[in-house]
């Protein structure tokens, strides 16, 4: 009984590090606004909290550049990485369904995710917005809460990709967050590289109002 009592214990020390790990990467990925610069130092210390690990290692680096970042800095290194570049784009399902009609089925099927899980996206923004996706594998656990992530595993590879092709520091958060999926076969990879080459999926009649910003800076509050 001892051993089964420890065993318990260290699988739910396990499950609450593993979304100690997720909510921190949901929270580094969100705009840098007022609320998470004043948290900067608490951010740093929750990754230097996390177990031993490559996710670990990577973002108490990241937290290390982010900390330092000067605040207009890095809230234009977000906007222009994020909100102006098609390939790094934040939103999921682009990268699966392009602005097709697939996709608006694929948010709905999201959502209805999140309502059996108790959670409510931020009012404005979409289910597949990654912050919101890590924020629910964090609540609902590996099981049901990291199935959209594990669908979605093709499409995190090209954002992770992209930011290292631009050099940005936030590669490393991405870096965390694919360390602590399941890897990617041959054949996944090779697909993420024609994906890389042709792009989403596209139709005459789609979903515009569903991609992400592309036309001009977005100012943000």
């Amino acid at each position: 009984m001892k051993l089964l009592n420890r065993r318990a214990s260290a699988a739910a020390a396990r499950h609450e590090d593993r979304a100690s790990l997720l909510r921190l990467v949901s929270l580094l990925l969100q705009y840098p606004d007022a609320d998470l610069f004043a948290a900067r130092a608490e951010l740093c210390r929750a990754a230097d909290a996390l177990p031993e690990s490559p996710a670990r290692d990577a973002l108490v680096a990241f937290t290390d550049w982010y900390r330092e970042c000067e605040p207009m800095r890095l809230a234009r290194h977000y906007v222009e990485t994020f909100d102006l570049r098609r390939k790094s784009s934040l939103y999921l399902t682009y990268y699966l369904h392009g602005d097709t009609r697939r996709r608006g089925m694929a948010l709905l099927t999201l959502k209805q995710r999140y309502r059996v899980a108790g959670l409510t996206p931020p009012d404005g923004e979409l289910p597949d917005f990654l912050p919101v996706v890590c924020e629910f594998a964090a609540l609902a656990g590996p099981a049901i809460g990291e199935a959209p992530l594990r669908q979605h595993r093709k499409g995190l590879e090209l954002i992770r990709t992209a930011l290292h092709e631009a050099g940005s520091s936030y590669s490393l958060v991405l870096d965390a967050l694919c360390a602590e999926l399941p890897s990617l076969s041959e054949a996944e990879r090779a697909a993420v590289a024609d994906l890389a080459l042709a792009g989403p999926p596209a139709e005459e009649v789609g979903l515009a109002p569903y991609g992400p910003p592309l036309n001009e800076m977005e100012v943000r509050p």
